[in-house]
Formats: structure tokens, sequence, C-alpha cells
């Protein structure tokens, strides 16, 4: 790195200013992330940016009930919709026993059946005929710089229908199974050869799901030994190749890489890009040292 103003010799130090990222950076608007299947089932990783009011969010989700507990308690910064985003065709949506099961694709029962627990998960309560929307085709969306999605099977044919948006996107956390639970459900290799030619490349696994195999069976169904079945797959646009990037992907990209995931080396890169294209005020570097120590130490300590 040539520039004056390298973070690689700024000092580590310590802070209790949290907020300091967003300040420096300034970026010309708040982040858009976009959530696609954003059933309340778990905390979804884009909290810390809501909460520091970084971001606004566009969040999809079919399921009345899971809808109506999203838009009970959402901020003026949320919005939800009701779409099932797909390939822009008719489909049919199988609701499971299993909230989180519920998906477009058909369960595979030969499959369900190696995993306890998994057969009556997927037990089909409801089928019926419903309309997809194109992620290129949605209007309420007029950014896209994080993704999240969790829609049980359908991320290729929503990776390959939005591929428009995804042309602006800094970072994408999908789900990907390692073996096929639905019938006709694409795996991670085929999800994974899409994502890098769209110019993602892959930076962590979240959350990896492992299983025990039928016929031993555990306490809880949880129980495993080694078997992989799912995880949710980060990936970044390829910083190795940051000219492709303007200053405002850089800077989306280290918030969501400083405050949801503790990439603080990924945040770093990023930063120091924006320093050679004097895009962000030169102390920034040396300060953001300060501020991803402080994060560490907060992590160590707890």
């Amino acid at each position: 790195m040539t520039s004056s103003a390298s973070i690689a010799s700024a000092p580590l130090a310590s802070s209790a200013d949290t907020d300091a990222l967003g300040a420096l950076l300034a970026p010309e608007r708040l982040t858009a992330v976009v959530d696609i299947g954003a059933n309340p089932i778990d905390v979804p990783p884009y909290v810390p940016l809501l909460q520091k009011r970084l971001c606004r969010l566009f969040g999809f989700e079919p399921q009345p009930s899971a809808l109506a507990e999203l838009n009970a308690r959402k901020s003026e910064l949320e919005t939800y919709l009701p779409y099932v985003i797909g390939n822009g065709e008719q489909a049919r949506l199988r609701v499971c026993a299993a909230p989180g099961m519920t998906s477009l694709l058909e369960p595979d029962p030969v499959m369900l059946k190696h995993f306890q627990g998994f057969n009556e998960w997927g037990r089909i309560l409801a089928d019926s005929k419903i309309a997809t929307h194109r992620l290129d085709e949605v209007g309420e969306i007029d950014a896209l710089d994080y993704l999240k999605i969790d829609v049980q099977g359908s991320e290729l044919a929503i990776f390959q229908n939005g591929r428009r948006r995804l042309a602006d996107a800094i970072l994408i956390q999908t789900e990907v199974s390692f073996l096929p639970l639905y019938k006709q459900q694409p795996v991670f290799g085929e999800i994974d050869l899409e994502l890098r030619s769209q110019g993602f490349i892959p930076h962590a696994l979240m959350a990896i799901d492992k299983r025990m195999i039928w016929p031993m069976r555990g306490v809880n169904p949880y129980e495993a030994f080694n078997q992989l079945v799912e995880a949710d797959a980060v990936y970044v646009r390829d910083f190795t190749k940051a000219d492709a990037m303007s200053s405002e992907q850089l800077k989306h990209l280290a918030l969501v890489a400083h405050h949801c995931y503790g990439s603080y080396d990924l945040a770093a890169i990023c930063i120091q890009h924006l320093l050679n294209r004097d895009a962000i005020v030169p102390h920034a570097g040396s300060r953001y040292f300060e501020l991803a120590a402080a994060h560490r130490a907060a992590a160590k300590a707890s």
C-alpha cells in the first residue's frame, strides 16, 4: 500500500465509542438491507445496523402470522411485504409442520427419513398456488447493498432472477444445503458457482447445522457427530478486485463487516482502499484500529 494514511501501520488502542464508524465513513445514504424469508425465527445478523440506525430494511415474508409479528414490532426503518420472491412464475407454496421448512419445493421423504425429526417437520399442512416476483422487478426496493436470504431451496432461482439488483450488492448471507432436503433442490456447489459468477467470493460459514444419521438417535434431534446438512454462507463482493467497487460500496461493506460479523480485517481493507482514494478523512485508519481493538477486547471480556 502506498497511501501515507495507511492503516497497516496504525497503532492499536482502545475506545468505548462503538458508533464512530458510520461517522468516519459518512456514506451517502443508509445501508439498504433486503431480507427474503424474514420469518422471525432467529435474530437476523443485521440487527446491530438497525439498532444503530445505520440501515433501512426491506423484508419479504409470505406467511401471514409471521408477517403480522414483523409488522407489529417494526420501526420506521423497516418495511415488510408479503411477496414470494422467485423466478416470477406461478409456483406452489408448501406450508410445513415446522414453519422453517415451508418452501416452494416439495420436501423429499427419502432424504428426510435419514435424520431424526425431519419427516415430521417436513409434513405438508397446506399446498396452494401462489405468484412469485423476480427480485429484479420488485419496485419497492430502490437499492440493495446487503441481502440475507433463507427460502428453503429457492435461493438459486432468486439469484438468477436478481442479477441486476445484485450487481450493486456488497454482501449476501444465504442458507446453503449440503444435502437436498427438498426434491430438485440446488445444493451448495450450485449456489457457490452462481455467486462467484456474479462477482462474490466466500467469506464465512455461520450456523453450521450437523445431524445424526439414522438409525442412531440422540436424546434430542439436534445432537450430531459430523454429517453436514445446512449452513449460512456469507459471500462478499470480491475485495481483491476493489477497483471494480465504488467508494460507496466499500463504505457499506466496511459497515456490514464490522457491525454484523466482527470481520474487522475485511472492514480494514475496505477502509484502506478508501484512504488510497482520499475518499475518507486521513485519520480514519488509526481511528478504525482503535474501534476494532475495543470491540475485540470487549468480546474477550464477555
